[in-house]
């Protein structure tokens, strides 16, 4: 660890090259009084995001994996190459449009019991994404899967997931937040343990903010800093994969932290109801002129087609 050192910007990347380049510029726009360094894990792209990164921006030290390794284990290893005393995760669809990162780090300086926090994400068009979610029960669940809250928006039944009724003005601590911009101090994940490899990507956020309540650690919302997210640019490649690996990550999630509970009956219940959700959700898609795999409350709108298109 180098002591001087206030931040490692831990950026995993697959196939977002201009979305990349603008996030990496973004950082060095913005970013002042804080000694950082970035580390960028290129997950074998294709669309040559590694040479990009190697010729605009030196300084970002650059790891070029030869096969896919998935999000969870690239930002694993950047906590393990860490050199600061803090870490952030941070989306390669993201773009820094002030100085989130002194904003970040001045808040978990005086907030010395917080464990990790989140900062104020706004889609691309400045409305607030919503990025805190409830630990949810099975009723949300169900409901959330058969699109309860496009039906009806303000119900109570699918708050306690969304958290639509979220202040999102104030700092204060929150069950779950999204792991696209993730402030977490080194002490943090050397003693509490980093993201679960069991996840490549899909539900790891859900399950590290679960495993850090459960030991009692402090997880913060603030908005002192915002940060635009673009949303899910991966993840649409392959959508039909990404439900596959959602749905799967959903089930190693119940089993593996007993979340609905430890009998063997339970978990089958939960399974077979999960294998329903997924094909339901594969029918859906198919049908639906939306192919956004994530597209709950607050998320960034569809993107509009030209009338040519």
């Amino acid at each position: 660890m180098d002591n001087t050192l206030d931040l490692t910007v831990i950026i995993p990347s697959y196939n977002t090259r201009q979305l990349l380049g603008d996030c990496i510029a973004s950082i060095y726009e913005h970013t002042r009084g804080v000694a950082f360094e970035v580390i960028c894990i290129d997950d074998n792209s294709a669309d040559a995001s590694a040479e990009m990164v190697a010729e605009a921006f030196p300084e970002v030290i650059l790891v070029r994996n030869q096969v896919n390794q998935g999000y969870v284990r690239n930002t694993n290893l950047g906590m393990r190459m860490s050199r600061a005393r803090l870490a952030c995760h941070l989306n390669s669809d993201t773009r820094l449009i002030g100085n989130a990162f002194r904003a970040l780090i001045d808040y978990m300086d005086e907030n010395p019991l917080v464990a990790a926090c989140g900062p104020k994400l706004l889609n691309p068009d400045g409305s607030v994404q919503h990025c805190i979610r409830h630990f949810p029960g099975p009723g949300a669940l169900m409901l959330q899967a058969l699109n309860w809250h496009m039906l009806f928006p303000r119900s109570p039944l699918t708050e306690r997931y969304y958290a639509t009724g979220f202040d999102y003005s104030r700092a204060q601590p929150v069950d779950s937040i999204g792991t696209t911009a993730y402030v977490i101090r080194r002490s943090t994940w050397e003693n509490a343990g980093l993201l679960d490899e069991r996840f490549r990507l899909f539900v790891s956020d859900l399950a590290y903010n679960f495993m850090l309540k459960q030991k009692g650690y402090a997880v913060h919302y603030t908005p002192c800093a915002e940060i635009v997210h673009y949303g899910s640019q991966s993840v649409n490649q392959d959508p039909h994969g990404s439900l596959e690996e959602l749905h799967d990550a959903l089930i190693v999630f119940n089993e593996a932290y007993d979340y609905f509970g430890k009998s063997r009956a339970s978990k089958l219940l939960v399974r077979l109801a999960v294998k329903a959700r997924d094909r339901f959700k594969r029918a859906e898609h198919r049908l639906s002129s939306d192919k956004r795999v994530i597209k709950g409350p607050g998320a960034p709108p569809k993107a509009r087609t030209s009338a040519s298109s």
